[in-house]
């Protein structure tokens, strides 16, 4: 954290591509924490939460559901810290492949609440 202006400034002169990468991660985690928090459903009694052991789904209480807010706020945020820090320890490559599986974790995430939601 202490190094964190002086990566960015680094990230902004040499590779902005990875800067942009930056920039979607947090705008898809922006939009699936705005999505999974308008998907709540406090007035259901049950909700499905979750897949079972043997493909079915899981019933739940709806406020096991903001996991899923919490989830999307952990990716935008502190996986682009995570991203700075791979930066300065292993280069712009390493640092453009975690945030593409952190877009894919994402779009993983956005097909599962989508599911849920559409269940209950």
């Amino acid at each position: 954290m202490k190094h964190f202006k002086e990566d960015l400034k680094s990230l902004y002169k040499n590779d902005r591509g990875g800067l942009v990468l930056m920039a979607v991660v947090f705008l898809c985690s922006l939009g699936l924490f705005i999505f999974s928090m308008t998907r709540l459903n406090p007035n259901s009694a049950l909700v499905k939460i979750g897949y079972g052991d043997i493909g079915g789904y899981r019933d739940g209480s709806w406020d096991s559901m903001f996991v899923f807010p919490v989830l999307a706020l952990l990716f935008g945020i502190l996986h682009n810290i995570l991203a700075l820090k791979i930066y300065r320890e292993r280069g712009a490559g390493m640092m453009k492949f975690f945030l593409v599986m952190t877009i894919l974790l994402m779009i993983w995430t956005l097909i599962v609440v989508v599911r849920l939601s559409n269940e209950g």
